[in-house]
This record gives C-alpha cells, sequence and structure tokens, in this order.
C-alpha cells in the first residue's frame, strides 16, 4: 500500500528592509497610485546587501522546524526552489542543509522560476509517497532583488524578497490529492534573464546591456499567465474528483493582483476564498505561495480537510498546481 503524505510544519521570513511605492517613485518614473492600481502591491521586502537567498531560506525553514516540533537531523531530504541561488552551483540546498545541521542529507535545488513550489511541491510529494524519504523540507526562497534593474519601470516595481518553507511527512492519510504541470520553452524571452548562463555568459557587454536583469514582456505575460492558472486548477481539481466549489483557499502565486482576479473569476471562485497578500511582499517568485499558506497557518484558519489549491506561472515559460487536502 503506497504512503501518504502531509504538511506537518510551514515556516516563512521576509527581510527587514522595506522598499515602498514611494520609495520607488524617487528611482523612476512612477507613483503610488500607478503601481497599485496596476498591480496590487504597496511594498516589498528587500535584503541585506550581506544577505543572500540562503540565509533567506535558513530562517524560513527554522520556523518550519519549530512548527513542527523537529530538528534539521530528522529531514531526510532538502529541495529548494529558486531562480537566485547563492552560486551557479553548488546547489542553495546543499548550504541549507548544511547550516541547519543536517549535512550529509540528500539536496538539490529546482530552478522553474516562479512555479517553483509547485513544481517542487509535486516532486517532493512524490518522493514521501513512493517511500524513498519519510520527511522532505521543500523551500521556495529568492532574493528577487539582485537581479532587478530599478532604471526599468516595467519591472522594478513588481520584485520582492522572501522566503517559505514546508516539511511534508508520511502519514497513513493522503493528503496529495492531484497535480497538473506544464511549461513551452518555444519563447523564452517573453520572461527570463538573458546573460550569465552558457548562452551569453558574463562579458562586459553583457553588464553594460543590463542582460544579468529579469526582462519581461508583460501583455504576454498576462494573456499566457490567466488561462494556465485557470486550466492547471481545474485539471489538478479533476485529477482529485473535485470541482472549484470543493475548495477551501485559493492560494495563487502573488505575481499581479489583477491576474489573480482575472484567473478567480473564469473560476468562479469568491474573494473570500483566495489568498492575497501582494500589497505586502510583491512578486517573490516560488517564495510567494509558501509565503501565504505560512499567513494562512498562523492565523489559525486553517481547518481538518480543508481542500486548497496552489496554483503559478513563471519563466519557463511553465505553469501548474497542485489539489492538497489540509491534515490539521
Amino acid at each position: 500500500m503506497q504512503q501518504g503524505v502531509r504538511i506537518v510544519g510551514v515556516g516563512s521570513y521576509a527581510p527587514e528592509r522595506i522598499l515602498t511605492n514611494e520609495d520607488l517613485a524617487k528611482l523612476v518614473d512612477t507613483n503610488d497610485e500607478w503601481i497599485s492600481s496596476r498591480t496590487g502591491m504597496k511594498r516589498r521586502h528587500i535584503v541585506a546587501e550581506d544577505q543572500a537567498t540562503s540565509d533567506l531560506a535558513v530562517e524560513a525553514a527554522k520556523r518550519a522546524l519549530a512548527r513542527a516540533g523537529l530538528d534539521a537531523g530528522q529531514i531526510d531530504a532538502f529541495v529548494v526552489a529558486t531562480v537566485t541561488p547563492d552560486f551557479l552551483f553548488p546547489a542553495t540546498a546543499c548550504l541549507v542543509a548544511n547550516r541547519l545541521g543536517a549535512t550529509g542529507k540528500a539536496a538539490f535545488d529546482i530552478s522553474i522560476a516562479c512555479s517553483g513550489f509547485v513544481y517542487g511541491l509535486t516532486v517532493a510529494a512524490g518522493l514521501v509517497r513512493s517511500g524513498v524519504y519519510n520527511r522532505v523540507m521543500l523551500i521556495g526562497a529568492e532574493s528577487l532583488s539582485k537581479i532587478t534593474d530599478y532604471t526599468d519601470r516595467a519591472t522594478c516595481v513588481l520584485f520582492g524578497d522572501g522566503a517559505g518553507a514546508i516539511i511534508l511527512e508520511g502519514s497513513s492519510e493522503d493528503c496529495f490529492l492531484g497535480s497538473s504541470l506544464g511549461a513551452d520553452g518555444s519563447n523564452p524571452d517573453v520572461l527570463f534573464q538573458p546573460g550569465g548562463g552558457s548562452r551569453n555568459p558574463a562579458t562586459a557587454q553583457t553588464i553594460e546591456e543590463h542582460q544579468h536583469y529579469i526582462h519581461m514582456a508583460g501583455k504576454e505575460v498576462f494573456k499566457f499567465a490567466v488561462s494556465k492558472m485557470v486550466d492547471s486548477s481545474l485539471t489538478a481539481l479533476q485529477k482529485a474528483h473535485l470541482t472549484p466549489d470543493d475548495m477551501a483557499y485559493l492560494i495563487p502565486h502573488q505575481a499581479n493582483l489583477r491576474i489573480i482576479d482575472s484567473a478567480t473569476k473564469y473560476l468562479k471562485v469568491p474573494a473570500e476564498k483566495v489568498v492575497v497578500n501582494i500589497a505586502e511582499y510583491g512578486n517573490t517568485s516560488s517564495a510567494s505561495i509558501p509565503l501565504a499558506l505560512a499567513e494562512l497557518d498562523s492565523d489559525g484558519r486553517l481547518k481538518q480537510d480543508d481542500v486548497i489549491v496552489f496554483v503559478a506561472f513563471g519563466g519557463g515559460l511553465s505553469w501548474g498546481a497542485v489539489a492538497w487536502r489540509w491534515a490539521a
């Protein structure tokens, strides 16, 4: 009989430094009304100069461990979803496991941009359900401010930093209900970081041309995001023999409030079921969903058997959703 999986600990961390819409208005030609009306964002948390992604991940992981009443040595594998690793290699997960005192355990990264948490949840849950490991820690962590061009008005207002962590554990009850993942790499320049990889290694020219920052075609991303969020949510629910009416909560990737509103309108999900914290954090890529889940958990709003759908889209282009039943 296949082992089930449940979430036994949730934790999050956001840097202390705050970047407001008013602060951004001092850097580029923008204002609070313009940003708020188009994105729903008010503030972002930004790493200190000496902070890296692993620092955020470690703090979120410690809080998840405390919530679960576990120590790092009881975790069998560590997975970090990020597009802002400390280094191209080794994997940030290796650094996180070491700093938590769990050297020697399995550790690897997932790099699929804002879809990182839902991809990671599918993979990590699979490792537990298959019996390969009993406990897996999944962390979504980003320092997007490190790759944000603060001279580009179209992108600099969007991104923030943070981390969220969950601990998955083997269980007689299976909380993983269904997953739907997808990707289309035919047009990567819609949302990508052009410089720094093997295609365009770092040179004086790539630095001068700002190729090491996030580049995005906003209109194209918007159209793609809404349709894929709707389709993947419905597919994940269908695999669980459920409908949107069965959801207690929809936790979408926090990229843009207009995208979230459009997707939930198509899904016919009432606003009180949609978890939105974009005003506080902005777009934190793979960290956005676990940050929102941690808020739900800490506020005591999650109840036994609540059905949650996690849904995201991002660079790749990629998308995905996971239907999950909460075990209190």
